[in-house]
C-alpha cells in the first residue's frame, strides 16, 4: 500500500474520526429522510476536503491521489452520497488545474478550494447514455458569446453546484465527432433550468437533476482553456479521476458492510457458538475481505499510475469495474450474514445494498469499462 507523508496520514485520520463521530451515529435516519446533509457539507469545507485537487497557488491543499482514494473511501464508508457530494466537484476542479487559462483559474480556484463555490460535472444526456459523442447540447457562437441549447439529465449536486463543467458540441458538423466538442464553464443564471431532482434507490440526500439549456447565453472566453474542440480529450482525462474516485467510493461501501458483518457475525450466536465459527459465514466473511483488499490495492495501483504522470485510463477502469462490482457482492453477503435483519431498515446493510450499484452504472457503465480495457489492452499489446 503506498505510503502518506504525516499530513496526508493525519487527513485521513482526521475524515475517519469525523466519519466515526459525527455522521455513523445518525446517518440512517438523515438517509432515509433524504435530507441533503448540509451539516456534514460545512465540515467537510472546513476540513480541506474540497480543496485536494486545487494548487496551493489557488488557495488549495493538493494531495496525492492515493491519499484522495483513502479520503474519499472514508467518506463513503460513512454514506456513500458523502462521497459523491465532493467526487464532481474535484473532477472540475481537477479540469481546471490542468487545461484552463490563467484567468479562469484566478475566477474560480480560490472559490472552490475553500467550498464557498461548489462544482459538478454535465456529461450524460437524456437520450445518449454512454455515447457521449453523440449529444446533442450545442453551443453555438453568436459574437463574443456562445448561445447553448439542450439537455443533461443524471447531474449530480446540480441546484448547489454554482459552476457546471458542460461538456457539449461547439461544431456539430466536426468529423470526427469528438473533434467539435468543448468544455464551457456554466453558472446558473437566465436559460438554464434544474427542471426536477431524479427519484433513486440509493445515493440519498444529493440531488441528482435534469438540465434543461434554452437559449442560455454566456461569454465564448468561459470554453475550457480558451480553445474550443478540445472538450472530448479533456474530459476524458478528468474521468481518469473521477473512475479513480468511484472505485474509491465503492470500496468504502464494500468496508462498511464487511465492518458490520464481522461485528454481528461474533456477537449473534446460533447453535451455541458465533456465528462466525459456521463454515457458511465464516467464508463469506473470508471471501469478503480478500475481495475488498483486492479492490483496494487494484484502486490504489491505477492512483499511483495517475500520480507518475502515466496514462492510467485503463487502470482506472479497471478499479472502477472490479472494485463496483465487488462492492455489490459484498453488500449482498453483508445481508446473507445478517439475515432477516439485513432486509430491515433499522439496520444498514440495506442502504449498502442500495448504494452499491449506483458504482456499476456510474462514471461510464461496467461495460463501457470493459470496452475501455480490451481496447486498451489491444493498443498497448497486452498488459506489458
Amino acid at each position: 500500500m503506498p505510503e502518506l507523508n504525516d499530513e496526508e496520514a493525519y487527513l485521513v485520520a482526521t475524515v475517519r474520526q469525523f466519519i466515526d463521530r459525527e455522521v455513523k451515529p445518525s446517518v440512517r435516519e438523515v438517509e432515509h429522510a433524504d435530507t441533503y446533509p448540509e451539516r456534514w457539507i460545512e465540515q467537510m469545507k472546513q476540513i480541506g476536503i474540497y480543496g485536494l485537487a486545487v494548487p496551493e497557488e489557488y488557495g488549495g491543499m493538493p494531495v496525492s491521489m492515493p491519499c484522495y482514494v483513502r479520503v474519499t473511501e472514508e467518506l463513503a464508508r460513512g454514506w456513500m452520497s458523502l462521497a459523491g457530494a465532493m467526487g464532481g466537484h474535484t473532477v472540475v476542479a481537477t479540469l481546471l488545474a490542468e487545461f484552463g487559462t490563467e484567468e479562469q483559474k484566478r475566477t474560480y480556484l480560490p472559490r472552490l478550494a475553500t467550498g464557498e463555490m461548489r462544482a459538478t460535472m454535465a456529461l450524460t444526456e437524456p437520450g445518449g447514455g454512454s455515447d457521449l459523442q453523440n449529444m446533442s447540447t450545442v453551443a453555438r457562437a453568436d459574437g463574443d458569446e456562445l448561445v447553448i441549447t439542450g439537455a443533461k439529465t443524471f447531474i449530480t449536486n446540480a441546484r448547489r453546484s454554482g459552476l457546471i463543467a458542460l461538456l457539449c458540441k461547439t461544431d456539430p458538423e466536426a468529423t470526427p465527432r469528438h473533434r467539435g466538442m468543448s468544455i464551457v464553464l456554466v453558472e446558473h443564471g437566465p436559460g438554464l433550468t434544474v427542471s426536477r431532482d431524479l427519484p433513486k434507490l440509493g445515493y440519498k440526500g444529493v440531488e441528482t437533476c435534469e438540465l434543461a439549456f434554452d437559449g442560455y447565453r454566456t461569454p465564448a472566453d468561459l470554453v475550457l482553456g480558451g480553445e474550443t474542440g478540445r472538450g472530448f480529450g479533456q474530459m476524458m482525462k478528468g474521468l481518469e479521476t473521477g473512475r479513480i474516485q468511484v472505485a474509491s467510493r465503492a470500496l468504502g461501501v464494500a468496508a462498511a458492510a464487511l465492518e458490520d458483518s464481522l461485528a454481528y457475525a461474533q456477537s449473534r450466536e446460533s447453535f451455541g457458538q458465533p456465528i462466525w465459527k459456521h463454515q457458511a459465514v465464516g467464508h463469506h466473511l473470508a471471501n469478503m475481505a480478500t475481495t475488498l483488499t483486492a479492490a483496494r490495492q487494484l484502486t490504489l495501483f491505477a492512483a499511483e499510475k495517475y500520480d507518475a504522470g502515466e496514462r492510467c485510463d485503463m487502470e482506472a477502469g479497471m478499479a472502477k469495474l472490479f472494485a463496483s462490482e465487488a462492492a455489490m457482492q459484498i453488500a449482498l453477503d453483508a445481508v446473507r450474514i445478517h439475515g432477516g435483519y439485513g432486509y430491515s431498515t433499522e439496520f444498514d446493510i440495506e442502504r449498502y445494498f442500495r448504494d452499491a450499484p449506483l458504482m456499476i452504472v456510474g462514471e461510464g457503465t461496467n461495460e463501457i469499462q470493459r470496452n475501455v480495457i480490451a481496447s486498451q489492452l489491444v493498443a498497448r499489446g497486452g498488459l506489458g
